[in-house]
């Protein structure tokens, strides 16, 4: 390949400009990938902002060239990096033949022979196929001996451990049958986030049988979950996703999705990788994952880094109340990157009442990302595990929260590693995709997975040959081998040993030139603490529902229509204290009467007062809430069919269009329903809205950002960067002074003039408008409507006003050819 390459380049010659302005485009692309991943708008913020962490690095060097980063195991100095550099020059230029040196081929990424060392090989991969196909467990030890042997085990952190048997101690061992069965074990795993739609329907689903089969957990990721999985097949099976993920308000979050849930994993550490955006390209977006999403066949789908309702540890917390109001039954889990500082978020994630944390690292995550985010995307697992476990128990928060872990965790070793450095949970997704089939092929961004794994090809999905049984033989046969391990400890159960890091030895890491610098004394630190503190989780987090206005009033004043269907009215008074109101009425509506909802306007709640966060947060059909005064941040978060009414009280002396009414966030990541607000907003105004109709009298900075659909009239002034990132939906502006353009990020979207079917909507959306909140802007546009209509601007992104026009073309296609048959029957 190199060789044509250079035969191409005497053919093709480039200019010195044309080389130097490549150079420049390729290092411009990188720096901004990197700047946008990590949620770094200006170069100056970019500068100095040490944005990585060492890894196998010597203090002295680190001090000396990288002043300030954090190194926490220590690792090479320069005579190490002097000597590799000499060894590599050698095998080069020496006088030994090619074949004889070890030249460096490759295979960072994808496998190669004489390349760099990988864990999964083509034979490490054959034979677990092997054994779980035939459910041999001498088959699996022998891939379990392959993973673990000398070869590999510099390849990973947790491979330079020892562990520390009990007869090295000089204590005994326990008989296997004293130890914790496997059945209890393998409840305690999870498969990996992986979203419908970065893998095929077939696989998704093959994993949720298999781990609803064996009491554990598979994980929707953010791309939803058709609900017809939500209804257990007619021979039992089911095909539900036990975890849901919560990408903040990404991609199908609705309520229904919630009620359905066992755990609600809200995903700080976002992405393709952890840590960094994701991106589903429009050509993966057929029409089925577009229902799924809320979003618009065709069109691609953005998950950007920051989560526009998180930007502290105060917001994390009422997400995480949001969501247990939504669905009380479940426990909330929260997803965090593996870095240095992570067990300060872990203990700020316990304190917000979180039930689990996972630390995910740098391993796995989806093939389709870029080679730099695979290489270079967060840390190992090990690194912060043992700083979460350790922070947790030194505040004593660890006994009240779940610590799970995952990346590339493989075998019985991996666990039990993972368990001795605090995590009683574990997370295992790409060993789940080997044993239904996968090859390694690295090519999950191309949609061309000769497995039928990670593609939406109709004609690629029909080669998936995995079986519920694989993924259930596999885990089972992990946990035998761990059972064992644990036997030869001396520990019984998994809660005895999290934690005792004392069971593990580094001393033969020390051997390798290389890794004789490494020193693990913080990982392996174990913290003295009173006999009272607990080490691993044994309470249960108290989320404050009880005492909520929906469980103490609106629950028992609505009982006629939860439980007959009969309309009721409610009028209270309400204070801002009253958080996250509307959201368990919701979800018990929902239980009841599915998706669907009750009938509009079956449940009527008028407010008066401040209302606090959230209120009316996954709010469903059926229930309709008023509120007369002003609401905080998040009102209408997640709204699913409900329909929310904002205006100021009645003796208010101020005109309600030139002031805020309204908090920030308002109707983030509503799928569908309502919102009608006489006054002003915040900021972020529908951002991720993928559904829902809202009209409001102004808004703050950054109206309809990552809008996906839904539409919104905007009777007022807008903040500046409307429309970023808006790739559905359509928002109307009436623009009085004339000033509006130049706020709006124009990257994706366009103006255009409105045409009678927009022009009709827009004024029946103001009717509506004045007839629920009174709205005197809204009367004064109406009895002008001839000459005000003239001034509403709409905003259409460009994707998908392209993917609108194809599918019209398509339905006419459809209908030409309907005639054409019905024509050629009667003939």
């Amino acid at each position: 390949e190199t060789l044509e390459s250079i035969r191409v380049a005497r053919e093709m010659p480039f200019s010195s400009y044309e080389v130097e302005k490549n150079y420049i485009k390729a290092v411009g692309k990188g720096v901004l990938k990197v700047m946008s991943k990590m949620g770094i708008s200006t170069y100056q913020s970019y500068c100095g902002a040490q944005i990585f962490d060492a890894v196998g690095l010597r203090s002295d060097l680190v001090e000396r060239f990288f002043f300030g980063t954090a190194t926490t195991i220590e690792g090479v100095g320069l005579e190490e990096i002097a000597e590799e550099t000499v060894r590599r020059h050698r095998d080069a230029f020496g006088d030994a033949p090619v074949y004889r040196t070890s030249l460096d081929v490759g295979g960072d990424y994808a496998y190669r022979i004489r390349g760099e060392d990988h864990v999964w090989t083509p034979d490490t991969v054959a034979v677990l196929q092997h054994a779980v196909r035939l459910n041999a467990q001498e088959r699996y030890n022998e891939y379990a001996r392959l993973v673990n042997e000398q070869e590999t085990r510099f390849t990973t952190i947790r491979g330079l451990f020892e562990i520390r048997m009990a007869k090295d101690r000089g204590a005994e061992p326990v008989a296997l049958d004293d130890v914790e069965p496997a059945v209890s074990i393998v409840r305690r795993v999870a498969t990996g986030a992986m979203s419908f739609g970065s893998i095929s329907k077939e696989a998704h689903e093959t994993l949720a049988v298999a781990m609803n089969r064996i009491g554990g957990k598979s994980n929707t990721g953010e791309g939803g979950e058709e609900s017809e999985r939500f209804v257990p097949l007619p021979d039992g099976r089911s095909k539900r996703s036990a975890i849901k993920q919560v990408a903040s308000g990404r991609f199908g979050v609705t309520a229904e999705y919630l009620a359905n849930a066992d755990v609600m994993q809200i995903k700080i550490a976002q992405g393709a990788k952890p840590g960094e955006g994701g991106q589903l390209p429009g050509h993966k977006v057929d029409a089925v994952i577009a229902k799924v999403r809320h979003s618009t066949p065709g069109v691609g789908l953005i998950s950007p880094p920051p989560h526009h309702d998180i930007y502290s540890i105060e917001d994390l917390a009422q997400l995480i109340h949001d969501l247990k109001n939504a669905n009380h039954h479940a426990r909330i889990s929260v997803k965090l990157v593996a870095e240095v500082g992570v067990g300060t978020v872990a203990a700020g994630v316990s304190k917000g009442k979180s039930d689990v944390v996972l630390i995910s690292g740098h391993d796995g995550g989806t093939g389709a990302s870029p080679q730099t985010s695979i290489m270079h995307a967060g840390l190992p697992w090990e690194l912060g595990l043992a700083e979460a476990h350790q922070v947790l128990v030194m505040n004593d928060l660890r006994g009240r929260i779940v610590v799970q872990t995952d990346g590339m965790i493989r075998t019985a070793k991996d666990v039990a590693v993972a368990t001795l450095l605090g995590a009683e949970e574990f997370g295992i997704a790409t060993a789940s995709l080997v044993v239904m089939g996968c090859i390694m092929m690295r090519k999950c961004h191309l949609n061309t997975c000769p497995v039928g794994i990670a593609t939406q090809d109709p004609e690629l999905r029909k080669k998936f040959t995995g079986q519920p049984e694989h993924v259930v033989n596999f885990f089972f046969m992990l946990a035998e081998e761990l059972r064992e391990l644990m036997a030869k400890l001396g520990f019984r159960t998994i809660n005895e040993m999290v934690g005792q890091v004392d069971r593990l030895d580094t001393r033969a890491a020390i051997a390798h030139w290389k890794a004789k610098g490494l020193d693990f004394s913080t990982i392996l630190h174990k913290p003295e603490v009173p006999d009272r503190v607990k080490t691993f989780c044994q309470e249960k987090q108290d989320h404050g529902i009880t005492e909520s206005l929906d469980m103490t009033t609106l629950l028992g004043l609505c009982k006629p229509a939860l439980e007959r269907g009969e309309a009721v009215a409610v009028d209270l008074p309400i204070r801002n204290i009253n958080r996250t109101v509307g959201t368990v009425l919701s979800s018990e509506v929902t239980r009841r009467y599915g998706a669907g909802g009750l009938p509009d306007g079956t449940i009527r709640i008028s407010f008066r007062g401040s209302a606090g966060q959230s209120i009316m947060a996954f709010g469903v059909p059926g229930v309709q809430v008023t509120v007369e005064g002003d609401v905080n941040d998040y009102c209408g978060k997640g709204l699913s069919g409900g329909r929310v009414i904002v205006k100021p009280d009645r003796s208010a002396p101020f005109k309600a269009e030139d002031n805020v009414i309204a908090g920030n966030v308002v109707a983030y990541g509503a799928t569908s329903g309502e919102i009608y607000i006489r006054g002003i907003c915040g900021e972020r105004f529908c951002v991720r809205n993928s559904g829902a109709e809202a009209v409001v009298e102004g808004t703050g900075d950054h109206g309809c950002e990552y809008m996906t659909g839904g539409r919104v009239v905007v009777l007022g002034e807008t903040g500046r960067n409307f429309a970023a990132g808006m790739s559905g939906g359509i928002a109307y502006v009436w623009d009085a002074t004339g000033t509006f353009k130049p706020k709006v990020n124009k990257e994706m979207v366009e103006f255009e003039e409105l045409d009678q079917s927009d022009l009709d909507y827009v004024k029946g959306q103001i009717e509506k408008h004045v007839a629920y909140t009174d709205s005197g802007r809204g009367k004064a546009i109406l009895a002008a409507w001839p000459s005000e209509q003239k001034r509403f601007v709409k905003v259409m992104p460009t994707d998908y006003k392209r993917a609108v026009a194809e599918l019209r073309k398509l339905a006419d296609q459809d209908q030409k050819d309907a005639k054409q048959q019905a024509v050629g029957s009667k003939v």
